[in-house]
């Protein structure tokens, strides 16, 4: 999927987010898609602080962090309801979307369309749109920092 352009989210509910907001409306900016199950240790654990550093380092004119809420296991479990206070309890304060359910089996619509494998999963996305790193399970948090550094410079670079 890296080098290709960024399917739309394709949800049925938003969190944290007064106007839904879509991947053409964030062209300019380089997006950060965290992937996640409230009840996936690797997301509790890795992912979700990961995305709350870098929601609180760059600088939102810039980046956007998404997260993305998406159950592909334990259904009953982890409904909108759950979800909202999930996102009280841990404090996440940027806008998470509730993947659109998988109509013939346990996979949502988004994580198809982004061919994830699991949760925790990473995508950054470019200021035009294309995907740039799709990665499964925990990252290390400078490694992605600086992925996102250079995504924000090569986008001002073309801007100039």
């Amino acid at each position: 999927m890296t080098g290709t352009p960024a399917p739309e989210l394709d949800v049925i509910q938003w969190f944290n987010a007064a106007e839904p907001p879509t991947l053409a409306g964030l062209r300019g900016k380089v997006v950060v898609l965290h992937a996640f199950q409230m009840l996936c240790p690797g997301c509790v654990g890795a992912g979700l602080p990961q995305a709350k550093k870098i929601a609180a380092t760059f600088p939102v004119d810039e980046v956007a962090v998404i997260g993305l809420h998406t159950v592909f296991e334990h259904h009953e479990a982890m409904t909108p309801v759950s979800l909202a206070a999930f996102i009280h309890e841990y404090r996440l304060g940027f806008p998470i979307a509730v993947d659109r359910p998988g109509g013939d089996g346990p996979i949502p619509h988004t994580m198809a369309a982004y061919g994830m494998r699991g949760t925790p999963s990473l995508v950054l996305i470019d200021r035009a749109g294309m995907i740039r790193r799709h990665a499964f399970g925990a990252e290390d948090d400078m490694k992605v920092g600086a992925e996102i550094a250079w995504l924000m410079k090569e986008g001002a670079e073309r801007d100039e």
